[in-house]
């Protein structure tokens, strides 16, 4: 019995027999239910970024380069398991994460007018580079370089934003619900990748994310001014 290539005959042939299903088949099932589980998550992961940002009209303490940085990453990271075959459920949510991403990149550069004149050459370049990229119409080399630099570009896009909560004391309009489901997601995603048995760096990469996104989650707790109360005026 297999559905959307997770195959249950396994575990349901165990339980049938009135027994536990095996850790070599558990595990692989489990991993695969979890990675389409992530994938339907980020349909919706940084949906209360946008929305917190449009509903106050404001990007305050957000750093547009690190939001930039991402949208690199995410497309990197898609073109590179695209072409090298992973499953579906492996790296589904790249290109819901990606799509978001523009989304909101471009929601910031709406609210940072004018805007300087490197923004508008850093927005140009990506849409020519981009499409070339996606379609996997680089050098074999040089596409494992990117895939490599990828890492440390998720790595450095969260840099700016941690240092710029850690100087403002402030997290500003950051989404604790986005970050949050950064960290799950990044946590979940170790496991699935090491069942699918993707390569090293892909494991890498989400440890890197764990670490990063759990430390925007926690300044995000830390900085969150409790709100203030309205009091009564008496006569």
């Amino acid at each position: 019995m297999e559905f959307l290539g997770v195959d249950f005959s396994c575990a349901f042939g165990s339980l049938s027999n009135g027994k536990f299903p095996e850790k070599d088949c558990l595990l692989p099932l489990i991993s695969k239910l979890l990675g389409y589980c992530i994938v339907a998550a980020s349909t919706t992961v940084k949906v209360p970024q946008i929305l917190k940002i449009l509903k106050h009209k404001s990007i305050r303490g957000l750093s547009l380069v690190a939001f930039e940085l991402e949208v690199v990453g995410y497309t990197i990271a898609l073109a590179y398991c695209l072409h090298k075959g992973l499953p579906f459920s492996a790296y589904g949510e790249l290109a819901f994460l990606l799509i978001q991403a523009l989304i909101l990149v471009a929601i910031m550069y709406y609210f940072s007018q004018p805007l300087r004149t490197t923004t508008w050459i850093r927005a140009l370049l990506y849409c020519g580079v981009a499409p070339t990229i996606l379609a996997g119409q680089i050098d074999p080399i040089l596409f494992e370089a990117l895939y490599a630099s990828q890492h440390a570009i998720f790595f450095f896009a969260r840099l700016p934003q941690i240092w710029k909560n850690f100087k403002n004391k402030s997290t500003g309009e950051l989404s604790f619900i986005t970050s949050f489901m950064n960290f799950g997601g990044s946590m979940v995603r170790v496991f699935t990748s090491i069942q699918e048995k993707a390569p090293t760096s892909v494991v890498f990469g989400s440890l890197l994310g764990i670490l990063t996104n759990g430390t925007i989650m926690s300044q995000i707790m830390i900085y969150q001014k409790p709100p203030t109360k309205t009091e009564k005026k008496t006569e």
